[in-house]
Protein backbone atom coordinates (compact mmCIF):
# COMPACT_ATOMS: atom_id res chain seq x y z
CA UNK A 1 0.00 0.00 0.00
CA UNK A 2 2.50 2.63 1.20
CA UNK A 3 5.07 1.16 -1.19
CA UNK A 4 2.73 1.85 -4.10
CA UNK A 5 2.18 5.42 -2.93
CA UNK A 6 5.93 5.90 -2.38
CA UNK A 7 6.74 4.74 -5.92
CA UNK A 8 4.08 7.04 -7.36
CA UNK A 9 5.45 9.97 -5.34
CA UNK A 10 8.94 9.31 -6.71
CA UNK A 11 7.70 9.10 -10.30
CA UNK A 12 5.57 12.24 -10.09
CA UNK A 13 8.34 14.25 -8.46
CA UNK A 14 10.90 12.93 -10.93
CA UNK A 15 8.81 14.12 -13.88
CA UNK A 16 8.14 17.45 -12.20
CA UNK A 17 4.40 16.93 -11.96
CA UNK A 18 4.21 17.76 -8.25
CA UNK A 19 6.39 20.83 -7.66
CA UNK A 20 4.33 23.84 -6.48
CA UNK A 21 5.55 23.74 -2.87
CA UNK A 22 9.18 23.45 -3.96
CA UNK A 23 8.89 26.34 -6.41
CA UNK A 24 7.13 28.54 -3.87
CA UNK A 25 9.59 27.79 -1.10
CA UNK A 26 12.58 28.63 -3.31
CA UNK A 27 11.33 32.24 -3.51
CA UNK A 28 12.32 32.63 0.16
CA UNK A 29 15.89 32.22 1.37
CA UNK A 30 14.84 31.16 4.86
CA UNK A 31 11.79 30.59 7.05
CA UNK A 32 12.45 33.96 8.67
CA UNK A 33 11.92 35.52 5.26
CA UNK A 34 8.59 33.70 5.07
CA UNK A 35 7.68 35.08 8.49
CA UNK A 36 8.64 38.58 7.30
CA UNK A 37 6.03 38.31 4.55
CA UNK A 38 3.47 36.79 6.91
CA UNK A 39 4.05 39.56 9.44
CA UNK A 40 3.39 42.18 6.75
CA UNK A 41 0.10 40.44 5.87
CA UNK A 42 -0.93 40.21 9.53
CA UNK A 43 -0.05 43.87 10.11
CA UNK A 44 -2.23 44.75 7.15
CA UNK A 45 -5.03 42.67 8.66
CA UNK A 46 -4.75 44.66 11.89
CA UNK A 47 -4.84 47.99 10.05
CA UNK A 48 -7.92 46.87 8.15
CA UNK A 49 -9.54 45.86 11.45
CA UNK A 50 -8.71 49.28 12.91
CA UNK A 51 -10.55 50.83 9.97
CA UNK A 52 -13.66 48.87 10.95
CA UNK A 53 -13.81 46.20 8.23
CA UNK A 54 -14.00 42.92 10.17
CA UNK A 55 -14.78 40.74 7.15
CA UNK A 56 -11.80 41.92 5.12
CA UNK A 57 -9.51 41.76 8.16
CA UNK A 58 -10.49 38.14 8.77
CA UNK A 59 -9.90 37.33 5.09
CA UNK A 60 -6.43 38.83 5.33
CA UNK A 61 -5.60 36.54 8.25
CA UNK A 62 -6.69 33.64 6.02
CA UNK A 63 -4.20 34.85 3.41
CA UNK A 64 -1.40 34.59 5.98
CA UNK A 65 -2.48 31.06 6.84
CA UNK A 66 -3.44 29.54 3.49
CA UNK A 67 -1.01 31.36 1.18
CA UNK A 68 2.02 31.24 3.45
CA UNK A 69 1.83 28.96 6.48
CA UNK A 70 0.13 26.14 4.60
CA UNK A 71 1.00 26.63 0.93
CA UNK A 72 4.74 27.17 1.44
CA UNK A 73 5.01 24.09 3.63
CA UNK A 74 5.70 25.97 6.88
CA UNK A 75 3.10 23.91 8.75
CA UNK A 76 4.41 20.58 7.43
CA UNK A 77 8.01 21.54 8.15
CA UNK A 78 7.15 22.45 11.75
CA UNK A 79 5.44 19.08 12.13
CA UNK A 80 8.47 17.31 10.64
CA UNK A 81 11.27 19.07 12.55
CA UNK A 82 9.57 20.40 15.72
CA UNK A 83 6.28 18.64 16.59
CA UNK A 84 2.68 18.17 15.54
CA UNK A 85 1.52 19.72 18.82
CA UNK A 86 3.46 22.91 18.08
CA UNK A 87 1.80 23.17 14.67
CA UNK A 88 -1.58 22.80 16.38
CA UNK A 89 -0.79 25.64 18.79
CA UNK A 90 0.02 27.94 15.88
CA UNK A 91 -3.03 26.87 13.87
CA UNK A 92 -5.35 27.54 16.79
CA UNK A 93 -3.75 30.94 17.29
CA UNK A 94 -4.82 31.79 13.74
CA UNK A 95 -8.33 30.60 14.62
CA UNK A 96 -8.37 32.63 17.85
CA UNK A 97 -7.50 35.80 15.97
CA UNK A 98 -10.25 35.24 13.41
CA UNK A 99 -12.79 34.47 16.12
CA UNK A 100 -11.97 37.63 18.05
CA UNK A 101 -12.03 39.71 14.89
CA UNK A 102 -15.49 38.35 14.06
CA UNK A 103 -16.74 39.12 17.59
CA UNK A 104 -15.50 42.72 17.38
CA UNK A 105 -12.98 42.65 20.24
CA UNK A 106 -11.08 45.80 21.18
CA UNK A 107 -8.15 46.80 19.02
CA UNK A 108 -5.72 46.13 21.88
CA UNK A 109 -6.94 42.52 22.17
CA UNK A 110 -6.48 41.87 18.44
CA UNK A 111 -3.06 43.52 18.59
CA UNK A 112 -2.04 41.23 21.46
CA UNK A 113 -3.23 38.07 19.68
CA UNK A 114 -1.48 38.98 16.43
CA UNK A 115 1.74 39.74 18.31
CA UNK A 116 1.48 36.34 20.01
CA UNK A 117 1.10 34.61 16.64
CA UNK A 118 4.07 36.47 15.19
CA UNK A 119 6.11 35.45 18.24
CA UNK A 120 5.21 31.79 17.65
CA UNK A 121 6.08 32.04 13.97
CA UNK A 122 9.38 33.78 14.64
CA UNK A 123 10.37 31.21 17.28
CA UNK A 124 9.66 28.36 14.87
CA UNK A 125 11.48 30.08 12.01
CA UNK A 126 14.54 30.67 14.20
CA UNK A 127 14.52 27.04 15.23
CA UNK A 128 14.08 25.75 11.68
CA UNK A 129 16.68 28.11 10.22
CA UNK A 130 19.06 27.09 12.99
CA UNK A 131 18.72 23.39 12.23
CA UNK A 132 22.08 22.23 10.97
CA UNK A 133 21.25 20.04 8.03
CA UNK A 134 22.97 16.69 8.02
CA UNK A 135 22.32 13.46 6.13
CA UNK A 136 20.92 11.81 9.26
CA UNK A 137 18.65 14.74 10.10
CA UNK A 138 17.08 14.40 6.66
CA UNK A 139 16.89 10.62 7.00
CA UNK A 140 15.15 10.61 10.38
CA UNK A 141 12.76 13.43 9.43
CA UNK A 142 11.68 11.41 6.40
CA UNK A 143 11.49 8.19 8.41
CA UNK A 144 9.30 9.78 11.09
CA UNK A 145 6.90 11.21 8.49
CA UNK A 146 6.21 7.91 6.73
CA UNK A 147 5.93 5.98 10.01
CA UNK A 148 3.63 8.59 11.59
CA UNK A 149 1.42 9.04 8.55
CA UNK A 150 1.32 5.37 7.62
CA UNK A 151 0.89 3.86 11.07
CA UNK A 152 -2.83 4.54 11.41
CA UNK A 153 -3.60 3.23 7.93
CA UNK A 154 -1.46 0.12 8.46
CA UNK A 155 -3.20 -0.65 11.75
CA UNK A 156 -6.62 -0.49 10.10
CA UNK A 157 -5.57 -2.44 7.00
CA UNK A 158 -3.74 -5.09 9.02
CA UNK A 159 -6.61 -5.56 11.47
CA UNK A 160 -9.24 -5.90 8.74
CA UNK A 161 -7.17 -8.34 6.66
CA UNK A 162 -6.41 -10.38 9.78
CA UNK A 163 -10.13 -10.37 10.55
CA UNK A 164 -11.03 -11.82 7.14
CA UNK A 165 -8.37 -14.51 7.48
CA UNK A 166 -9.62 -15.31 10.97
CA UNK A 167 -13.14 -15.59 9.55
CA UNK A 168 -11.84 -18.00 6.88
CA UNK A 169 -12.85 -15.61 4.08
CA UNK A 170 -9.49 -15.24 2.33
CA UNK A 171 -11.28 -15.17 -1.01
CA UNK A 172 -12.64 -11.72 -0.06
CA UNK A 173 -9.15 -10.25 0.37
CA UNK A 174 -8.99 -9.20 -3.28
CA UNK A 175 -11.74 -6.64 -2.60
CA UNK A 176 -9.62 -5.18 0.22
CA UNK A 177 -6.56 -5.04 -2.01
CA UNK A 178 -8.56 -3.30 -4.71
CA UNK A 179 -9.63 -0.75 -2.09
CA UNK A 180 -5.97 -0.15 -1.19
CA UNK A 181 -4.92 0.35 -4.82
CA UNK A 182 -7.90 2.61 -5.51
CA UNK A 183 -7.07 4.69 -2.44
CA UNK A 184 -3.43 5.00 -3.53
CA UNK A 185 -4.45 6.26 -6.96
CA UNK A 186 -7.08 8.58 -5.44
CA UNK A 187 -4.44 9.97 -3.06
CA UNK A 188 -2.17 10.87 -5.96
CA UNK A 189 -5.02 12.52 -7.84
CA UNK A 190 -6.14 14.44 -4.75
CA UNK A 191 -2.62 15.62 -3.93
CA UNK A 192 -2.19 16.78 -7.52
CA UNK A 193 -5.52 18.60 -7.42
CA UNK A 194 -4.82 20.27 -4.08
CA UNK A 195 -1.49 21.60 -5.29
CA UNK A 196 -2.43 22.48 -8.87
CA UNK A 197 -6.03 23.66 -8.86
CA UNK A 198 -6.72 26.97 -7.16
CA UNK A 199 -10.38 26.02 -6.69
CA UNK A 200 -9.26 23.27 -4.30
CA UNK A 201 -6.74 25.34 -2.36
CA UNK A 202 -7.00 27.03 1.00
CA UNK A 203 -10.08 26.31 3.06
CA UNK A 204 -11.45 23.82 0.52
CA UNK A 205 -8.47 21.53 1.11
CA UNK A 206 -9.19 21.46 4.84
CA UNK A 207 -12.88 20.77 4.22
CA UNK A 208 -12.15 17.83 1.91
CA UNK A 209 -9.77 16.28 4.43
CA UNK A 210 -12.18 16.93 7.29
CA UNK A 211 -15.23 15.40 5.64
CA UNK A 212 -13.19 12.38 4.49
CA UNK A 213 -12.15 11.70 8.08
CA UNK A 214 -15.69 12.11 9.41
CA UNK A 215 -17.01 9.60 6.89
CA UNK A 216 -14.23 7.26 8.02
CA UNK A 217 -15.37 7.77 11.63
CA UNK A 218 -18.88 6.55 10.78
CA UNK A 219 -17.59 3.45 8.98
CA UNK A 220 -14.97 2.57 11.62
CA UNK A 221 -17.42 3.11 14.49
CA UNK A 222 -19.97 0.85 12.81
CA UNK A 223 -17.42 -1.91 12.16
CA UNK A 224 -15.96 -1.58 15.68
CA UNK A 225 -19.33 -2.01 17.39
CA UNK A 226 -20.30 -4.84 15.05
CA UNK A 227 -17.14 -6.72 16.01
CA UNK A 228 -17.63 -6.23 19.75
CA UNK A 229 -21.19 -7.53 19.40
CA UNK A 230 -19.83 -10.66 17.71
CA UNK A 231 -17.34 -11.20 20.51
CA UNK A 232 -20.22 -11.28 23.02
CA UNK A 233 -22.50 -13.46 20.92
CA UNK A 234 -22.99 -17.20 21.37
CA UNK A 235 -23.68 -17.39 17.65
CA UNK A 236 -20.16 -16.21 16.84
CA UNK A 237 -18.83 -19.68 16.09
CA UNK A 238 -21.70 -20.37 13.71
CA UNK A 239 -20.86 -17.11 11.98
CA UNK A 240 -17.24 -18.17 11.58
CA UNK A 241 -18.36 -21.44 10.04
CA UNK A 242 -20.20 -19.50 7.37
CA UNK A 243 -23.79 -20.32 8.34
CA UNK A 244 -25.04 -16.87 7.34
CA UNK A 245 -26.62 -15.32 4.30
CA UNK A 246 -24.03 -14.78 1.56
CA UNK A 247 -25.33 -11.36 0.62
CA UNK A 248 -24.87 -10.12 4.20
CA UNK A 249 -21.32 -11.42 4.20
CA UNK A 250 -20.59 -9.69 0.90
CA UNK A 251 -22.06 -6.41 2.11
CA UNK A 252 -19.91 -6.61 5.22
CA UNK A 253 -16.80 -7.12 3.12
CA UNK A 254 -17.58 -4.02 1.06
CA UNK A 255 -17.95 -2.04 4.29
CA UNK A 256 -14.53 -3.26 5.38
CA UNK A 257 -13.06 -2.41 1.97
CA UNK A 258 -14.55 1.08 2.20
CA UNK A 259 -13.00 1.54 5.66
CA UNK A 260 -9.62 0.53 4.22
CA UNK A 261 -10.06 2.90 1.28
CA UNK A 262 -10.85 5.85 3.54
CA UNK A 263 -7.94 5.11 5.89
CA UNK A 264 -5.40 4.91 3.07
CA UNK A 265 -6.89 7.83 1.15
CA UNK A 266 -6.88 10.01 4.28
CA UNK A 267 -3.17 9.36 4.83
CA UNK A 268 -1.97 9.12 1.22
CA UNK A 269 -2.54 12.66 -0.05
CA UNK A 270 -1.24 14.18 3.18
CA UNK A 271 1.90 12.04 3.01
CA UNK A 272 2.66 13.33 -0.48
CA UNK A 273 2.23 16.94 0.61
CA UNK A 274 4.48 16.31 3.63
CA UNK A 275 7.25 15.06 1.38
CA UNK A 276 6.78 18.02 -0.94
CA UNK A 277 7.51 20.32 1.99
CA UNK A 278 10.44 18.21 3.17
CA UNK A 279 12.04 18.12 -0.27
CA UNK A 280 11.51 21.86 -0.70
CA UNK A 281 13.33 22.56 2.57
CA UNK A 282 16.23 20.19 1.98
CA UNK A 283 17.75 20.00 -1.49
CA UNK A 284 21.20 18.92 -0.24
CA UNK A 285 20.36 15.49 1.15
CA UNK A 286 17.39 14.37 -0.91
CA UNK A 287 18.92 10.92 -1.31
CA UNK A 288 18.66 10.49 2.47
CA UNK A 289 15.02 11.61 2.37
CA UNK A 290 14.26 8.84 -0.13
CA UNK A 291 16.25 6.39 1.99
CA UNK A 292 14.18 7.36 5.04
CA UNK A 293 11.01 6.84 3.01
CA UNK A 294 12.20 3.40 1.88
CA UNK A 295 13.22 2.27 5.39
CA UNK A 296 9.96 3.58 6.84
CA UNK A 297 7.96 1.75 4.21
CA UNK A 298 9.75 -1.50 5.06
CA UNK A 299 8.99 -0.82 8.73
CA UNK A 300 5.30 -0.46 7.95
CA UNK A 301 5.39 -3.74 6.06
CA UNK A 302 6.78 -5.48 9.14
CA UNK A 303 4.08 -3.89 11.30
CA UNK A 304 1.44 -5.16 8.89
CA UNK A 305 2.94 -8.68 8.84
CA UNK A 306 3.10 -8.75 12.63
CA UNK A 307 -0.57 -7.80 12.91
CA UNK A 308 -1.59 -10.33 10.28
CA UNK A 309 0.34 -13.38 11.43
CA UNK A 310 0.40 -12.88 15.19
CA UNK A 311 -3.37 -12.39 15.21
CA UNK A 312 -3.85 -15.94 13.90
CA UNK A 313 -2.63 -17.30 17.27
CA UNK A 314 -5.02 -15.11 19.29
CA UNK A 315 -8.23 -16.84 20.47
CA UNK A 316 -11.38 -15.68 18.71
CA UNK A 317 -13.04 -13.65 21.48
CA UNK A 318 -9.91 -11.63 22.49
CA UNK A 319 -9.19 -11.08 18.80
CA UNK A 320 -12.64 -9.60 18.18
CA UNK A 321 -12.41 -7.43 21.27
CA UNK A 322 -8.88 -6.22 20.49
CA UNK A 323 -9.72 -5.41 16.88
CA UNK A 324 -12.86 -3.60 17.96
CA UNK A 325 -10.93 -1.47 20.45
CA UNK A 326 -8.28 -0.67 17.83
CA UNK A 327 -10.85 0.47 15.28
CA UNK A 328 -12.63 2.54 17.93
CA UNK A 329 -9.36 4.32 18.80
CA UNK A 330 -8.90 5.08 15.10
CA UNK A 331 -12.48 6.41 14.89
CA UNK A 332 -11.89 8.50 18.03
CA UNK A 333 -8.68 9.93 16.55
CA UNK A 334 -10.21 10.61 13.12
CA UNK A 335 -13.13 12.40 14.79
CA UNK A 336 -10.86 14.89 16.53
CA UNK A 337 -8.66 15.38 13.47
CA UNK A 338 -11.65 15.71 11.14
CA UNK A 339 -13.29 18.43 13.22
CA UNK A 340 -9.94 20.21 13.51
CA UNK A 341 -9.68 20.26 9.71
CA UNK A 342 -13.19 21.74 9.48
CA UNK A 343 -12.16 24.38 12.02
CA UNK A 344 -9.17 25.27 9.85
CA UNK A 345 -11.55 25.47 6.89
CA UNK A 346 -13.67 28.04 8.79
CA UNK A 347 -16.73 25.75 8.79
CA UNK A 348 -16.77 25.09 12.55
CA UNK A 349 -15.99 27.59 15.29
CA UNK A 350 -13.16 27.36 17.80
CA UNK A 351 -13.69 27.57 21.57
CA UNK A 352 -10.30 26.96 23.13
CA UNK A 353 -9.75 25.50 26.60
CA UNK A 354 -6.94 27.27 28.44
CA UNK A 355 -4.30 25.10 30.06
CA UNK A 356 -5.22 22.01 28.01
CA UNK A 357 -2.47 20.53 25.84
CA UNK A 358 -3.08 18.81 22.54
CA UNK A 359 -2.38 15.10 22.08
CA UNK A 360 -2.22 15.03 18.30
CA UNK A 361 -1.42 11.29 18.21
CA UNK A 362 -4.95 10.60 19.49
CA UNK A 363 -6.61 13.53 17.74
CA UNK A 364 -7.21 15.32 21.05
CA UNK A 365 -7.14 19.12 20.81
CA UNK A 366 -7.88 21.90 23.32
CA UNK A 367 -11.26 22.97 21.94
CA UNK A 368 -14.82 22.21 22.96
CA UNK A 369 -15.78 21.52 19.36
CA UNK A 370 -13.34 18.59 19.14
CA UNK A 371 -13.59 17.26 22.69
CA UNK A 372 -17.38 17.19 23.12
CA UNK A 373 -18.02 14.86 20.11
CA UNK A 374 -15.16 12.63 21.26
CA UNK A 375 -16.65 12.40 24.76
CA UNK A 376 -20.04 11.59 23.23
CA UNK A 377 -18.68 8.80 21.03
CA UNK A 378 -16.75 7.42 24.03
CA UNK A 379 -19.89 7.37 26.22
CA UNK A 380 -21.94 5.86 23.39
CA UNK A 381 -19.41 3.08 22.89
CA UNK A 382 -19.27 2.27 26.61
CA UNK A 383 -23.08 2.20 26.73
CA UNK A 384 -23.29 -0.16 23.75
CA UNK A 385 -20.71 -2.52 25.24
CA UNK A 386 -22.55 -2.50 28.60
CA UNK A 387 -25.85 -3.20 26.84
CA UNK A 388 -24.36 -6.13 24.91
CA UNK A 389 -22.76 -7.65 28.00
CA UNK A 390 -25.96 -7.19 30.01
CA UNK A 391 -28.00 -8.80 27.23
CA UNK A 392 -25.72 -11.81 27.16
CA UNK A 393 -25.99 -12.24 30.94
CA UNK A 394 -29.79 -12.00 30.74
CA UNK A 395 -29.84 -14.74 28.09
CA UNK A 396 -27.61 -16.91 30.25
CA UNK A 397 -30.03 -16.59 33.14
Amino acid sequence: MKKIIAILILLLLSFGILTPITEAAEKHESWNHVVDDMEAVLENAYQIYESGDKVKAKAEVDVAYYSYYEKLGFEKTVMSYISGNRASVVEYQFSTIKKKIASGEKNAVIRQEIDQLITYLREDANQLDGVEKSPWTSFFSSLIIILREGFEAILIVGAIIAYLIKMKQQDKLKIIYLGIVAAGIASIIMAFALMKLTSLSGANQELIEGFTMLVAVIVLFQVSNWMISKSESDAMQRYVEGKIDASIAQGGVFSLAFAVFLAVFREGAETIIFYQALLADDSQYRNMIWLGLAVGTVGLVFIYLAIRFLSIKIPMKPFFRGTSILLFIMAFTFLGNGIKELQEGNLIGVTTIDGFSAISLLGIYPTLETLVPQIIILILTIALIWYQIKGKKAQAN
